[in-house]
């Protein structure tokens, strides 16, 4: 009997084992090597912080997508703090995460394909574990942590989360689950933490004010660590002086700082009583600040919360998605004829950026003749109390706020706009017919009276212009027949007002250059004819190539250009677009391009050399990093550098320039594009293409500045198997060998024997180490050009040193 009721006991207590490890394994903070969480079990398939203020597994919101993430286990909506596979949900069935026996954390889908890894493979990682923190980490068995989830942010910022310069925030696209969207925080190039709308069509920086400079704004870029962080109290700090604290700040509160669907970042509080959370600080005050919020034409307006609306003439790309913005109801093409557009006027409101300053000083009649004059403009903004006008080449980032001074007057279409105008001066019809009768319905006699003296004030008016005009006739004839400097003085300041970028007739450039006669250079974008225009200025025409028929392609291009103005950039004048002919007018540059001077005869000096090389480099650092658009040039080569009469360098044809989406992993083109033997490896191997495209090509260009010689298209034999090689592949090659052991350089034999030894070494080594980092195959690898012009900055004043220093140097 008693033994019996042992063997009872003991089949009566394995299924409470089984249980009990079950339970066990459920509520563990631990995943050991080999097992997994299956998404059938989710429920119970989790990882528990050990305080468990955090839940770790498969996370769903209706439907069949999985996420593998973080949550805080006590909010009432579960809020996900951190998720692995954001772009890349999984199935309901069969998707699970295992720990390998490689050490490598796995999720795969139902089909067994890996969806997401750890970088961990071949390691002696043992277990997961889910920290107290939030933070998710693998451990080997001596407790070291080889991965962990806080280096791999999504949108959330936890206490004692660093931000870095390697790291951002990425807001979740609105409306669409964890998909990762368009608004960012991270630290920029300069050091400083920002955040920015990094959509399909533009990149915009709005966060600090980017009306405001650095120390404005109450930051600092002198600071390179680039580190941020949240500490338990509600205290945040970054390297770059910016602090804020929660307005409940104090230790035992749960917080999350939040890049959010709509821009704005957040810190948050969670109540322990009823599971919500509230806002203790916010980085903007309003959300129209925002950019991008309402897409491309797209308004925000208060009303009084903040939400989006289309200005007149224009209509939701997708209904109830304004990530698309707003389309035209109209289509204006560059033939369109100036008495077949209108402007309507949007009192208090703008759209930020995209600016053509076509005058800082401007009349409203000058400024409305320049955007009708300018094909790409979509309208402009101005501002009566300081005369500014600014054109639009796109409408990003529109707001209306009672605050700003100024009108947007909005290019439509004649019809449309008269069909808009009686609903834009009266919202309410019966509110607009009741003030109409009430300002016609005045008595009789004040109607009369106020005719007349109407009239009697255009009579007077009309009679003081006439005599202002004949004073400044007067005058005009006296300055011009009998003050001859002032002459000049009159015809420079119409010339500046004048040389604006603005849009040419056919008839007028092919006379500038008598009838495209004198070729001055040719590219794979088109001719370029020299040519003098009527105020005597003297251009460079591009006649594009078929490419360009499109007028899409066109604009997309003259938009681009128009709008970059930097000191070592060639000037663009301004367009031609009449019918097939579509050309562009360029500032002449007097010392043509830089491979006429570097592969020839004619020797440039070292001094000249180096500054060629700085120039180029901060060129494209404005065009990678300064632009409101990035903008990548993607034919960066001697011949499209272009040497003024100083031998200043302008960097020249922008036939090829593109956006860039920042980190899109959808830059597309549709060709191969560049110059054989300047193009990065990304071109051939059909990878996205990035900025890093230009930094290869401005490698080998630096690289062949120091030797005087074509590294491009020379080739040499390997000695055992008689196969080609490039010159630079090889040149590339040794440099690295001789820089990974320590070894001199070598300048004497690296550097053009045309120099005869004058020239600085430490500028020379300078370049060398640059050119060669620049032509990296893995583009990671490669700097990015405002790197490189803080580089030569360093080595802008060293002085040239003489042939016997070189030879002094080299024996030491």
């Amino acid at each position: 009997m008693k033994r019996k009721a042992i063997t009872f006991s003991s089949f009566s207590l394995f299924p409470l084992v089984i249980f009990s490890t079950s339970f066990s394994f459920a509520s563990s903070n631990v995943l050991h090597r080999g097992s997994s969480l299956s998404v059938e079990e989710r429920d119970s398939d989790t990882l528990t912080s050990p305080d468990k203020t955090f839940t770790c597994g498969f996370y769903g919101l209706g439907g069949n997508a999985y996420w593998f993430s973080i949550w805080f286990t006590s909010s009432s909506d579960r809020t996900v703090v951190w998720t692995a596979n954001r772009d890349n949900p999984v199935n309901g069935r069969g998707s699970k995460v295992t720990l390998r026996g490689n050490g490598a954390l796995v999720m795969t889908d139902v089909d067994g394909s890996v969806v997401w890894e750890t970088n961990t493979t071949s390691t002696n990682a043992s277990s997961l574990e889910l920290l107290n923190t939030g933070n998710l980490v693998l451990r080997s068995p001596d407790r070291k942590i080889l991965w962990q989830s806080f280096d791999y942010p999504t949108d959330t910022l936890l206490p004692s989360q660093l931000l870095t310069k390697s790291k951002k925030l990425v807001s979740s696209l609105k409306g669409r689950a964890f998909y990762s969207g368009y608004f960012n925080l991270y630290f920029d190039n300069d050091n400083v933490l920002r955040l920015m709308y990094d959509g399909p069509d533009i990149s915009s920086l709005y966060w600090p004010n980017p009306d405001l400079d650095v120390y404005a704004n109450g930051r600092t870029n002198y600071n390179s660590s680039r580190i941020a962080v949240l500490d338990e109290t509600g205290h945040f700090q970054s390297s770059d002086r910016f602090q804020f604290n929660a307005s409940d700040r104090g230790r035992g509160i749960k917080r999350r700082l939040t890049m959010d669907r709509d821009g704005n970042l957040r810190l948050y509080s969670l109540d322990k009583q009823t599971g919500s959370w509230g806002v203790t600080w916010q980085a903007l005050p309003g959300l129209c600040n925002v950019h991008g919020i309402c897409g491309r034409n797209g308004i925000c307006v208060y009303a009084p919360e903040p939400k989006c609306t289309c200005p007149p003439g224009y209509e939701m790309s997708e209904p109830s998605d304004w990530n698309n913005g707003c389309k035209p109801k109209f289509n204006f093409t560059c033939s369109s004829k100036s008495q077949d557009v209108k402007f309507l006027a949007l009192p208090n409101t703008d759209y930020y950026g995209f600016d053509a300053i076509y005058n800082n000083s401007a009349s409203f009649n000058f400024c409305r003749q320049a955007c009708l004059d300018d094909c790409s403009c979509l309208g402009f903004s101005y501002r009566e109390t300081q005369r500014w006008c600014f054109g639009k080449s796109l409408l990003f980032n529109g707001f209306k706020a009672p605050s700003f001074p100024g009108t947007l007057h909005l290019k439509l279409p004649v019809s449309m706009v008269a069909f808009l105008e009686p609903i834009r001066n009266g919202s309410d019809p019966e509110c607009s017919a009741a003030r109409d009768q009430l300002l016609l319905g005045s008595s009789s006699m004040y109607g009369t009276i106020g005719k007349r003296v109407r009239w009697t004030y255009l009579y007077w008016f009309a009679s003081v212009i006439g005599a202002v005009e004949i004073l400044i006739s007067f005058s005009g004839w006296w300055i011009l027949f009998r003050k001859h400097d002032a002459q000049s003085t009159v015809e420079d300041g119409y010339h500046a007002i004048m040389s604006q970028f603005r849009r040419f007739s056919y008839a007028e450039l092919k006379s500038a250059t008598q009838n495209f006669k004198g070729e001055i250079g040719r590219g794979a974008s088109g001719s370029v004819y020299k040519g003098v225009l009527l105020d005597e200025r003297v251009v460079a025409v591009k006649r594009l190539g078929d490419v360009y028929h499109e007028e899409e392609v066109f604009w997309a291009e003259v938009s681009t250009i128009g709008k970059i103005n930097h000191m070592n950039l060639v000037r663009m004048w301004g367009f031609c677009c009449e019918g097939k002919h579509k050309l562009l007018v360029y500032e002449y540059v007097e010392n043509q391009s830089l491979d006429k001077h570097l592969f020839s005869g004619n020797i440039i000096e070292w001094r000249d050399r180096f500054r060629i090389a700085l120039g180029t480099a901060k060129g494209l650092a404005y065009l990678h990093h300064e632009c409101l658009e990035w903008v990548i040039h993607c034919d960066v080569k001697p011949e499209n550098i272009l040497l003024d009469k100083t031998f200043e360098p302008k960097i020249a044809d922008f036939g090829l320039a593109k956006l860039l989406q920042r980190d899109s992993m959808n830059s597309q083109f549709s060709r191969i594009r560049g110059t054989k033997g300047y193009m990065a490896p990304e071109w051939a191997l059909n990878l996205p293409i990035t900025a890093k495209v230009d930094v290869y090509s401005y490698g080998v260009m630096v690289l062949e500045i120091v030797r005087g010689i074509r590294l491009s298209n020379w080739v040499v034999k390997k000695e055992e198997n008689e196969e080609q090689e490039a010159e630079l592949t090889v040149f590339t090659r040794e440099m690295k060998r001789r820089i990974q052991c320590g070894e001199a350089l070598g300048m004497e034999d690296l550097v053009d024997k045309r120099l005869k030894g004058q020239y600085s070494r430490k500028q020379a080594r300078m370049l060398v180490e640059i050119g060669v980092s620049c032509v990296e195959d893995d583009r990671n690898k490669r700097p990015t050009m405002d790197s490189i012009v803080n580089q030569l900055l360093e080595f802008d004043d060293e002085p040239k040193l003489l042939k016997s220093d070189n030879e002094n140097q080299a024996s030491c």
